[in-house]
């Protein structure tokens, strides 16, 4: 194996965006830096499973409707 290719392991601080800190291990910066997160994963929907709402103005899906939108209808 060879030696020195890894990098180094060590202590950092993060701050989430609420003000709340922890120590973790990573290897980001040096030993002692602090990491300042600009999304919250308490919070962020795509951690929290948030509403997500389609949302179509003539778009794609509207018009997909109007040349497809009865095929595949029982009648």
């Amino acid at each position: 194996m060879k030696n020195d290719i890894h990098p180094h392991y060590h202590m950092i601080k993060v701050v989430m965006t609420d003000g709340t800190e922890f120590q973790t291990r990573s290897t980001y910066g040096k030993e002692g830096d602090t990491l300042n997160l600009d999304i919250d994963p308490k919070t962020h929907p795509a951690w929290t499973g948030g509403s997500a709402q389609l949302l179509d103005r003539g778009g794609r899906l509207s018009r997909f409707t109007a040349r497809f939108g009865s095929i595949g209808q029982k009648k």
